[in-house]
């Protein structure tokens, strides 16, 4: 195994920059950030990236990422020697997030994908981040990178997502769950129901952060990636833990 390989995959309308700090703070070389912006379903995303990565590395996906995190670990569990899975679920589109998503994407191709991203920040950033001129705007590049078309794919793969739920308990490599209490895109209930169902699941929750974890406590999931760089293969004994969210988190 190459413990030292790690495949980041962005959520939707998002780009690499995502998991900048994680990128800079891993040793170079041993990142790979995952193609999301190529296909229309999730199973094609992980189709992709099993084709794209190295014969076995630790996973981590946000949101969209973590759906096509979990096709990938159920697909070929034995490449997969750890997982993280941040702000996400295993729960298929129920009807009123699928009717929101189509409002997002006619929003994108009346009044540009910048008004759907501008839309977007106030449920994506937690209460402090919101007023961080920065990371807003760097939520605004990143949709300005991915463009309305490319959008409009992932909304659609993500509607057509499938319910990972009952492959949960299958999944034997080290996990990590990590969720922001203030994460008004998934509830913190999908983090907790992951936790619980797959058996070597450690869930962290982080008070006052919201779904952007990556960008809004980067040191936490750099921390949690490192671990599992770590640890391989080893079995993380299920617990829950909860962060004091620091200001510099």
């Amino acid at each position: 195994m190459n413990r030292s390989s790690v495949v980041l995959i962005p959520g939707l309308l998002c780009t690499a920059d995502l998991y900048r700090s994680q990128i800079e703070a891993l040793p170079p070389g041993t990142v790979t950030v995952a193609d999301t912006v190529s296909d229309d379903s999730i199973e094609a995303m992980a189709g992709r990236l099993l084709a794209d990565a190295p014969e076995r590395f630790v996973l981590c996906g946000l949101s969209m990422g973590g759906y096509v995190a979990l096709e990938v670990a159920r697909r070929a569990p034995e490449r997969v020697a750890a997982l993280a899975l941040v702000a996400t679920s295993a729960r298929p589109d129920s009807p009123e997030q699928t009717a929101v998503r189509r409002r997002l994407v006619a929003l994108g191709y009346d009044r540009g994908i910048e008004a759907v991203a501008e839309a977007l920040c106030p449920r994506l950033l937690g209460p402090e981040a919101r007023n961080d001129r920065d990371l807003r705007d760097r939520v605004v590049a990143m949709a300005q990178a991915v463009g309305i078309e490319t959008f409009a794919r992932q909304q659609a793969a993500i509607i057509g997502r499938a319910d990972q739920r009952p492959t949960l308990p299958q999944l034997a490599m080290a996990t990590q769950v990590l969720v922001g209490t203030a994460d008004e895109i998934i509830p913190v209930e999908c983090s907790q129901e992951l936790a619980a169902a797959i058996p070597q699941a450690v869930l962290t929750t982080i008070p006052g952060k919201g779904h952007l974890l990556s960008m809004e406590a980067p040191d936490v999931l750099t921390r949690l990636l490192g671990e599992l760089l770590s640890a391989g293969s080893q079995a993380l004994q299920p617990a829950a833990a909860q962060l004091d969210a620091g200001p510099n988190m």
